[in-house]
């Protein structure tokens, strides 16, 4: 009866040991698709950051020292440096394959 018992043990520990690795396999998988995830948020938030800050300097409605906005093309120009501000870091991301 003691030799099923130490059998049993043995089994069990193995058991055991085999549900850790399992848990950790799984445990990486997952942190792997969260990178992925949190790496299209940062993505985001660094394309749509400088048209934000361009089009809040140019919606601030002051003429004091902003020559452009008497510009008969000065909206066109706001407008394409936000569409730039967009795209740039775009393909700075697709030219590192970081998408």
């Amino acid at each position: 009866m003691q030799r099923d018992v130490i059998s049993l043990s043995d089994h069990a520990t193995y058991l055991a040991n085999k549900i850790a690795f399992l848990l950790d396999a799984l445990l990486g998988s997952v942190s792997i698709q969260q990178n992925d995830i949190i790496k299209i948020f940062s993505i985001a938030a660094v394309v749509f950051m400088p048209p934000t800050l361009v089009a809040s300097i140019y919606g601030m409605n002051f003429h004091s020292g902003m020559i452009e906005l008497d510009w008969a093309y000065g909206y066109p120009w706001a407008l394409f440096l936000m569409v730039m501000a967009a795209i740039i870091p775009l393909m700075i991301f697709k030219w590192k394959k970081w998408l």
